[in-house]
């Protein structure tokens, strides 16, 4: 009864995303805020993946009687609870104190997939522990074949069964805000960040506790000398290669276990990696916060829908269960959020991540009851809402015909 009322409480105080936004830019300071919910140039894209969500509607549907929706999702032969699983964030422990303890543990007991980057504060020996049975890695891509080897080595035996790799950051991007910020690669505290850590005492508290956070993977494999990286760069970039197709084919020829792409934008490149072996196709433009000229994600996942029949992954704005269903009805199989629980876990710790998944299941559920789908299957086409026709709130109106 304890637990409810606290979830309870929780929905009365913090009932969306924008409530754990707000609390967490309260709660860390302010580069660290920066790092988090910056995008790259002016920011564009990171807005029209928002405004082309936002057009995207369906037709209220009436008198289907009393239901509870099926929220659960086949994907690579494992039936998730939920349609949606924590997308990686590089650094994530730098957001929170062990945050991807947090995350991995979450999910867990979600049910739901946890990512982990190759550039976050704990490595995959760190969390084997704590990520339950669906747990993926996400490689961005060494070039030596040998630490190739051994990081597919050591997430495979620290119990990670998926692999995925992100192909959308050939290059380090220049996210302004981030560098204004003054954050650096890895985290130095400098008088600034230190008088503005000391303005959030629990995250402080916390990071005095772990010490500051580093790319624990990249240890093993580091070289001390990273003069002329840039501030948004880091020690991975030393690395770092900028795939091709052929390291596609290595890559799938050395993983047993589903192998996904992300940061695919372009109908023609999900069909050739169909054929060369990919096992998912995960539509994203990496939130905004790789190139400013990039269209919606939302925008391309139709065609790309079209143009592959393997199981697609969605990230790339998503705030809302509504946004959940929007990306199942455009013909995505799974949605993946990194910001939005990494908001959740800053707003009010471990808890927050437990209630937005809350948030999303609630969300979900009233609007499949509005829709009146009983699956994810049902859901009808959706509308799509004239973007010319705009109210003073932001909103659309007047579906296109």
């Amino acid at each position: 009864m304890c637990g409810t009322n606290t979830r309870m409480d929780l929905h009365a105080t913090y009932p969306e995303l924008s409530d754990l936004r707000r609390r967490a830019k309260r709660r860390i300071p302010e580069f660290v805020w920066e790092y988090l919910g910056s995008a790259t140039g002016s920011e564009a894209t990171k807005h029209r993946n928002r405004q082309s969500l936002d057009r995207i509607g369906f037709m209220p549907s009436v008198l289907h009687g009393e239901f509870d929706p099926d929220l659960s999702t086949p994907l690579f032969g494992t039936k998730f609870p939920l349609p949606f699983g924590i997308a990686p964030i590089g650094m994530s422990g730098l957001i929170w104190p062990d945050a991807e303890g947090h995350l991995a543990r979450a999910a867990a007991r979600a049910g739901i997939p946890y990512c982990l980057s190759t550039v976050a504060a704990q490595s995959p020996e760190d969390l084997a522990p704590h990520i339950g049975k669906n747990a993926w890695f996400q490689m961005y891509p060494p070039r030596d074949p040998d630490i190739r080897t051994d990081m597919l080595n050591r997430a495979k035996s620290a119990g990670f069964n998926g692999l995925i790799l992100t192909v959308d950051v050939p290059v380090a991007s220049r996210r302004e805000r981030q560098t204004r910020s003054g954050l650096t690669n890895p985290p130095r505290l400098t008088p600034r960040l230190l008088a503005q850590a000391a303005m959030r005492p629990a995250w402080a508290i916390g990071m005095a506790q772990r010490g500051m956070p580093h790319m624990r993977m990249l240890d093993k494999y580091k070289s001390t000398n990273a003069k002329g990286l840039s501030s948004t760069a880091h020690v991975g970039y030393l690395l770092r290669t900028s795939p091709d197709w052929d390291y596609v084919k290595w890559l799938r020829d050395a993983w047993d276990g589903p192998f996904m792409i992300k940061g695919v934008l372009r109908p023609e490149d999900a069909t050739a990696l169909e054929a060369i072996g990919a096992d998912g196709i995960w539509v994203s433009n990496h939130a905004g916060r790789q190139f400013d000229a990039a269209p919606a994600a939302i925008d391309m996942l139709p065609a790309i829908r079209a143009a592959t029949t393997l199981p697609i992954i969605f990230d790339s704005g998503m705030e809302t269960g509504l946004d959940v269903l929007r990306a199942r009805a455009l013909g995505a199989d799974f949605v993946m959020m990194g910001s939005a629980f990494h908001f959740a876990l800053a707003a009010l710790g471990p808890k927050g991540i437990d209630h937005l998944i809350d948030i999303f299941i609630k969300d979900m559920v009233a609007n499949m009851g509005q829709i009146g789908a009983k699956s994810f299957g049902a859901l009808p086409a959706p509308l799509h809402f004239d973007p010319r026709a705009l109210l003073p709130n932001g909103s659309k109106s007047t579906p296109e015909a």
